[in-house]
C-alpha cells in the first residue's frame, strides 16, 4: 500500500472534565448529562453561522493520548481481543474519533455541549451537524455487540486503553 501523507491542523480545543482516561465514559451515550466545551479557533467562528438550528453536532477529534496503534484490542464490553476496524477502539492507524453531541448554545466562538464522552484537551478537526434522517439508518446486524445490547449505559472506561 503506498503511504500518502495527509496533514490535519486542528481548528479547536474540547473541553471537559476528564483529565485522565480511566474512569471516562465509553461512548456519547454513556456520558448523558455530562457537559463541555468546544473552543473553536476564532479565525474559524464565521463557519458557525447557522450551526444553532442543529440539535446535535458530530464531533471529530484526534485521539491524542491513545498511544500507539494496535490491530487487535480487546474492546469495552468485550473479553475477547478483536480488529481493530470492527471497534471503536482509540488505538487506531489514523487515532480519528467522533461523538455525536447535544448543543446547548454558542457563544462567539464557543459551543457549549452536553452528552460528552472525550478526554480533555482533545483536538478538534472537524464539526459537522448530526442529521437523523441522513445519520440515522437501520442497522441490520452489529457483529460480536450484539450480545451486549443495552449494556452501554453508565459504562465507564478501566483504563485499558491509557
Amino acid at each position: 500500500m503506498e503511504e500518502k501523507v495527509i496533514t490535519f491542523c486542528s481548528i479547536g480545543i474540547i473541553q471537559t472534565p476528564f483529565k485522565d482516561l480511566s474512569g471516562m465514559p465509553i461512548q456519547p451515550s454513556a456520558a448523558e448529562g455530562v457537559e463541555g466545551k468546544v473552543i473553536l479557533d476564532p479565525a474559524l467562528q464565521q463557519g458557525l453561522q447557522d450551526l444553532a438550528g442543529f440539535s446535535h453536532l458530530i464531533l471529530l477529534y484526534y485521539f491524542h493520548q491513545a498511544g500507539d496503534p494496535e490491530l487487535l484490542v480487546k474492546p469495552f464490553l468485550d473479553d475477547k481481543k478483536r480488529g481493530i476496524f470492527a471497534t471503536r477502539a482509540p488505538r487506531r492507524p489514523n487515532g480519528i474519533g467522533f461523538s455525536i453531541v447535544k448543543l446547548l448554545k454558542i457563544q462567539q466562538n464557543i459551543l457549549y455541549i452536553t452528552n460528552v464522552d472525550i478526554l480533555d484537551g482533545t483536538p478538534l478537526l472537524d464539526i459537522k451537524p448530526y442529521i437523523p434522517y441522513f445519520d440515522k439508518p437501520e442497522a441490520d446486524k452489529v457483529g460480536w455487540l450484539e450480545k451486549n445490547k443495552g449494556k452501554i449505559g453508565g459504562k465507564l472506561s478501566d483504563g485499558r486503553f491509557v
